[in-house]
């Protein structure tokens, strides 16, 4: 299954990741890194991804929630503990579900392929986890008709 996951975008937990664990179907979700907007700090907008990004999808739904800034918040923190980028933490957390099997990295530098790749060596204890997790906000899936 191809789907929208990431430490902002959680909704498939809730049925389709319990369906497609039943029926032994793959995950492989897109947008793990929430179009960039978990590898950088709340409110920077210093990157040209940053600066052209939508802040709704077609049908006008919100990407990005405020609430989603205590979970960039707890990103960044992590990351300076493991010093490592904020996108491998993003990554690792999105690799801890044993429903992915494979994220799809929209990479177009290098150093998006070297933080991914950290990303499979970075594990994230339980604690971390929970704190990445804590914030969430539910909201309506995006970017479909």
């Amino acid at each position: 299954m191809q789907h929208q996951y990431s430490l902002v975008q959680r909704e498939e937990e809730r049925e389709m990741f319990g369906l497609i664990a039943d029926q032994g179907v793959g995950s492989m979700p897109w947008s793990p890194l929430a179009a960039g907007l978990v590898t950088r700090p709340w409110g920077d907008r210093s990157t040209t991804r940053a600066k052209d990004n939508p802040t709704t999808d077609f049908a006008g739904r919100p990407l990005f929630l405020e609430s989603d800034k205590a979970t960039v918040d707890e990103v960044e923190k992590i990351a300076g503990v493991h010093g490592v980028s904020m996108a491998t933490v993003a990554m690792a957390w999105v690799l801890r579900n044993a429903r992915v099997t494979s994220p799809i990295v929209g990479a177009t530098k290098p150093k998006h392929l070297t933080d991914a790749v950290a990303a499979l060596d970075l594990k994230l204890s339980d604690s971390e986890a929970a704190a990445l997790e804590a914030p969430y906000t539910p909201r309506l899936p995006t970017y479909f008709a």
